[in-house]
């Protein structure tokens, strides 16, 4: 049986970078870490720039787009944006780039991927979900709130990343000043662990297989967190007493609930 697998080769403020690997190649989420980086991670997985088929980007935050111009000086592919997103930053204004609009589908390497709004304090954030043959991964992050719209297109994946940034009481205890929490905390930031796991409730269904934990913040959260918080609104039981990750068995269904590294790539069938 086919499937669609999730290579992460980080998640997190540091730089995110993500590949979708299909019937027909790779599709590169973001390009927020540096070239010698992103290779050093995809040899790590057994991955190729060779089977690179496109790259999408979700928005222009500097964490998501930082690899972005040196890549794109190697590599001749098609490259995806939102409207504006690259034309609002003067560096990576030259680049060629194919627009959509947020809600748009579009077919690349053998796989639909389906596009909806997110909400973050930039031009066009977007999100994306990648399904073919029967199989689908849902992926979601930097966004302070997730729509119906959203909603109504990540439900239902078997592979499911999805934003679980911070800890609200960590957060607030902190050492961010004031302004910041205000930004991180509003329904243009990120996701708190409470809000990503109230929406993992109608999110997961019998179908879903994986439940990643994106975007951590190191200065404001645990991965660890991330993973009780979930399984708590899940029903998952954690698999050891740190909380490293944590399973939710029901008849012949699994749910697998881990969180994503900064730093570790990893690979998630």
């Amino acid at each position: 049986m086919f499937r669609l697998h999730l290579h992460i080769l980080g998640s997190g403020s540091k730089g995110n970078c993500a590949l979708i690997e299909g019937p027909q190649g790779l599709i590169m989420v973001d390009d927020g870490l540096s070239r010698r980086e992103t290779l050093k991670r995809m040899a790590e997985l057994g991955l190729s720039t060779d089977n690179v088929s496109a790259l999408l980007i979700t928005h222009e935050h500097s964490d998501h787009i930082k690899g972005l111009d040196v890549w794109c000086k190697h590599w001749h592919g098609p490259l995806f944006a939102s409207r504006g997103t690259l034309s609002c930053k003067e560096t990576l204004a030259h680049l060629p780039v194919e627009e959509f609009d947020p809600g748009d589908t579009l077919s690349i390497a053998g796989i639909r991927v389906r596009t909806y709004s997110t909400s973050h304090d930039v031009i066009n954030p977007v999100g994306y979900r990648f399904d073919a043959l029967d199989d689908s991964i849902g992926f979601a992050t930097d966004t302070g709130e997730l729509s119906s719209q959203a909603m109504n297109t990540l439900k239902d994946c078997r592979v499911l990343a999805l934003e679980s940034n911070h800890d609200v009481t960590m957060l607030r205890e902190g050492e961010y000043p004031r302004f910041l929490q205000e930004r991180i905390l509003s329904a243009r930031g990120h996701l708190s662990n409470d809000q990503a796991a109230e929406a993992a409730r109608e999110l997961v269904t019998d179908r879903t297989e994986q439940l990643i934990a994106m975007h951590i913040s190191q200065d404001n959260n645990r991965p660890s967190l991330t993973v009780k918080s979930y399984s708590k609104a899940l029903a998952a039981t954690l698999d050891d007493e740190v909380g490293s990750s944590a399973t939710l068995l029901q008849g012949s269904r699994k749910l697998s609930i881990r969180p994503a590294s900064q730093y570790q790539p990893a690979t998630i069938q």
